[in-house]
């Protein structure tokens, strides 16, 4: 075959569909597809690949990762890339998915076969230009099964900076713990969307974990702290500094996270042992100031704080309106307006239960189905005699509303079910009870938040319109769903009575 790498079984240089499609697969995925690894491999891949952007970072270069192609032993499969913030990359485009030949990679086919790091220059056909290769042989249980390069372009005679010299020899250090089979660590965790940055502050340590250097940014850091003396050859108990993430690394040879504080500042600190021969010899500390963000998760705290007492005190002053209103409708004679007070007090009850579930959760968002059992019970308790025998039932699951489509929607769902009751079973005469079915049921699909409610009682009358419908409860009904929340609201009566109420909940409300 030529000399030019290939994607897929590709031989062209140019960009197929099969190129876009390997792109977008997962490392296990390629794994699967175009190598012999087994899982525990696999496994072991997926953790170096969560891992190595400071890999990247430190050496100022890019990472790829090769594993051999299942079929033949000459071509390997580019499994992944990593591009480093502190430098700029080699690869413009994504070379993940492509299949290249040994004799375009042959650092990678050296350090394969023979299981030590090798180094050079090569030209990469696909770029057009010389990059400057470094091989380290993957190495698991004692078995080689990837090869990982550090890329770079060749540089100028500049001579590197004592911070650049550090980053570097860092780099190095782990990239021989990647060779011996300690790096990545079994226990690491693959997620480090909040791991401290290379570019934040790097203090390397020796044996005796004594500082040997730092970063200037991880000198400020200590300074936050409150450390003003010399930081060169202390240990960071010299420093007044807590080292229980340090020893436990030392110790279980393992990362080790912790947060320092400091009067008003905080620091992370993220320990990476640096072991040879199963000890460690060295350690790398990688510091980041996080008072800022410290600061800001306080004031979100005491804001989430204050805003769950306003809710349970809006609470409080709508049950105090509640009970004033019961005992307003004791003193009335009409049953007319003992009534609407009633009614009244159920409604500014649903209300209140929607604030008490916004006291007790944090954010804006309320779960729904945590206010309908309770809604239900309010109902049952009023209008529901103890010889009556209605059962209430609930269906289906409702997400996390917004208070501004919750708090409606249980009036809404209050007066339904009220209805229900009411008119579904009429108590005809005296002894002779109702009894029937309210069944409540909830769907969430394409934004849309479904609400049934159905009763088996006598139905609705053949000329009922909802239009024409004088009654309150179904005005606030429309005024709510329609006007409010822009919903619909469909009824069918057919056997008893199913009223749906569909309203947006992905979308925009319609305005007011």
């Amino acid at each position: 075959m030529s000399g030019s790498d290939t994607r897929s079984g590709d031989g062209g240089n140019g960009s197929t569909g099969d190129e876009e499609s390997m792109r977008t697969l997962a490392l296990d995925d390629l794994c699967e597809k175009f190598t012999r690894l087994n899982a525990d491999a696999v496994d072991h891949l997926q953790h170096l690949v969560a891992s190595w952007g400071l890999i990247a970072d430190l050496s100022f270069s890019d990472l790829l990762l090769f594993a051999p192609a299942k079929d033949e032993q000459s071509r390997f499969v580019v499994l992944g890339l990593a591009r480093p913030t502190t430098a700029q990359t080699v690869y413009a485009d994504d070379p993940v998915g492509n299949v290249e030949e040994d004799v375009t990679r042959p650092y990678v086919a050296r350090a394969w076969r023979s299981g030590e790091i090798c180094a050079g220059d090569t030209l990469i056909p696909r770029l057009g230009e010389r990059v400057v290769v470094k091989a380290i042989p993957v190495r698991y249980r004692d078995a080689i099964v990837a090869v990982m390069t550090i890329e770079s372009l060749p540089t100028t005679g500049r001579r590197p900076s004592l911070l650049e010299r550090n980053y570097v020899e860092t780099a190095e250090q782990i990239t021989k713990m990647i060779t011996a089979g300690t790096f990545p660590f079994s226990t690491e965790a693959l997620e480090a969307q909040e791991a401290p940055r290379v570019g934040d502050g790097i203090i390397r340590l020796d044996g005796k974990a004594r500082i040997t250097y730092a970063s200037p940014n991880a000198v400020s850091a200590l300074r936050r702290l409150g450390v003003k003396e010399s930081i060169e050859s202390k240990t960071l108990a010299d420093l007044g500094i807590e080292d229980t993430a340090l020893r436990t690394a030392f110790t279980m040879l393992a990362p080790v996270s912790e947060e320092v504080e400091s009067d008003d500042s905080s620091v992370a600190f993220s320990v990476i042992p640096i072991v040879e021969s199963g000890s460690a010899v060295g350690a790398v500390i990688l510091a980041r100031d996080v008072t800022d963000i410290r600061s800001r998760d306080k004031l979100l705290l005491t804001k989430d704080a204050t805003i769950r007492e306003i809710h349970h005190r809006v609470k409080n002053n709508l049950q105090t309106i509640a009970s004033l209103l019961r005992l307003q409708g004791r003193r009335l004679a009409s049953p007319e307006a003992k009534r609407a007070i009633e009614e009244s007090v159920r409604r500014i009850r649903a209300i209140a239960l929607v604030h008490e579930v916004l006291s007790r959760e944090a954010g804006e968002q309320i779960p729904f189905k945590a206010i309908v059992r309770p809604l239900l019970a309010m109902v049952e308790e009023a209008l529901v005699s103890s010889e009556a025998n209605i059962a209430f039932t609930i269906e289906g699951d409702a997400p996390d509303l917004p208070v501004e489509i919750a708090t409606p929607l249980a009036i809404v769902l209050t007066e339904l079910v009220q209805n229900a009751v009411l008119h579904g079973f009429p108590r005809e005469e005296e002894g002779h009870e109702p009894s029937g079915e309210v069944q409540v049921r909830m769907a969430q699909g394409d934004g849309i938040f479904t609400l049934e409610v159905i009763d088996d009682g006598i139905g609705l009358p053949a000329d009922f319109s909802p239009a024409e419908d004088a009654r309150l409860g179904m005005q606030i009904v429309q005024t709510l769903v329609e006007g409010e929340l822009g919903g619909e609201i469909e009824i069918e009566a057919d056997k008893g009575t199913c009223v749906r109420v569909r309203v947006p909940t992905a979308e925009p409300l319609a305005s007011e």
